[in-house]
């Protein structure tokens, strides 16, 4: 599905096995205080999800399918991450290493989508990241990415620390999420620009 409308969705994650207090949820809620900057002419709409698949599935595709958003940004926890971690694209298959989600559930043969894709890279990230987390955010951000024709990117953020407060990590979305928002401008108006010189 093509965005049509100019607002963000941010995501972040609820508690699950022993995190309690989920990093991601505290840096989202940090930058709905921030908002993205009086010079970006978008809203920010910020969601919680709960770590459980099914539940997730339906609220992304919701997420495409009612508001339409520009971007969509997933935050998720990765406890083994000493930094801010985005991932360039997300993998249909071998997410999770048998680890089921707060209710139980483990995904049939380990697939998002039955009838996905394999690999479907993010228009929005286009660095080289790290391709870390084998959870439920995973199949969060190929699901996104699926709807959303690439407009979408995963974000892991370490677990809260002080030399990393919540607030500096609410800093940093901000930051990448206007630097994200500014390439898919600048994208889309190169996008005009050839559709308009074939024609």
């Amino acid at each position: 599905m093509e965005p049509q409308s100019s607002c963000v969705v941010v995501t972040s994650f609820g508690p699950f096995r022993q995190h309690l207090v989920n990093s991601s949820w505290e840096a989202v809620k940090e930058l709905s205080k921030l908002g993205l900057g009086t010079h970006m002419e978008v809203e920010l709409r910020t969601l919680g999800l709960p770590v459980d698949d099914r539940e997730v599935k339906q609220r992304v595709t919701r997420i495409w399918e009612e508001l339409q958003p520009q971007l969509t940004v997933h935050t998720g926890l990765d406890a083994a991450a000493q930094t801010i971690v985005l991932a360039q694209r997300g993998k249909n298959r071998g997410f999770r290493w048998g680890r089921a989600d707060i209710r139980g559930f483990r995904p049939e043969c380990e697939v998002c989508l039955a009838a996905g894709l394999e690999v479907i890279a993010s228009r929005v990230n286009r660095k080289r990241g790290l391709q870390r987390g084998k959870y439920v955010c995973d199949c969060t951000y190929y699901v996104s990415l699926h709807h959303g024709n690439g407009c979408a990117t995963l974000i892991h953020v370490p677990l809260l620390s002080p030399w990393l407060p919540a607030r500096l990590r609410g800093k940093a979305l901000q930051v990448i999420i206007q630097e994200m928002l500014q390439k898919e401008l600048l994208w889309r108006s190169s996008e005009s620009v050839c559709v308009k010189v074939h024609q």
